[in-house]
């Protein structure tokens, strides 16, 4: 923004002190819009804001893009860690903004947790339902370390990190599933 503010002035003879002048308040605007950006990623838009089980409509959201939008393994991991990542952003954002730890608006972390929970298990209907019912479960119930991960954590990526190791509990009992089945 500061460089195209000088391309623009300088070709026009205006004074170069005078682009300098507003920086400050195009910092805080930028900031400012950042952290809308974050929170409505965080929320997955309105999801979020949904009176009953935000988190369920997060999975449910995951599952129709991975229905609608099937992708090969590599594609699948690479768009997991890179909602992860950006997940995480979000999360600490949103969390300053509701003033609220794990904010159950934020619901970023439900849908990258529900992709890993799918994440080399084939996309029919039947394993897809299993593994969000599985993901539910483990989401809401904490068992096996998930809370004590949730807590350990600060900031966004606790509030990930909870629905990860989730999502790789559903996982594990799906493939254990397929492999016991398909023998």
């Amino acid at each position: 923004m500061f460089y195209f503010t000088i391309l623009l002035t300088v070709p026009f003879g205006e004074d170069i002190n005078m682009s300098f002048r507003n920086c400050r308040s195009d910092n805080a605007t930028i900031r400012a819009v950042m952290q809308i950006l974050l929170k409505h990623i965080a929320t997955l838009g309105p999801i979020g804001y949904m009176p009953l089980a935000p988190g369920t409509f997060g999975t449910l959201a995951a599952l129709v893009c991975i229905l609608v939008f099937p992708l090969s393994f590599f594609e699948h991991l690479i768009f997991f860690v890179a909602v992860t990542i950006l997940g995480s952003f979000a999360a600490t954002s949103a969390e300053k903004i509701f003033c609220q730890k794990d904010s159950s608006k934020i619901i970023i972390d439900e849908f990258a947790g529900f992709y890993i929970a799918t994440l080399y298990i084939p996309h029919s209907l039947p394993l897809l339902m299993t593994s969000f019912i599985l993901f539910r479960l483990f989401d809401i119930l904490k068992p096996l370390m998930i809370r004590n991960l949730e807590n350990a954590l600060s900031n966004g990526m606790g509030v990930m990190a909870d629905d990860i190791l989730a999502g790789i509990y559903a996982n594990m009992v799906v493939q254990v599933y397929l492999q016991v089945t398909v023998r």
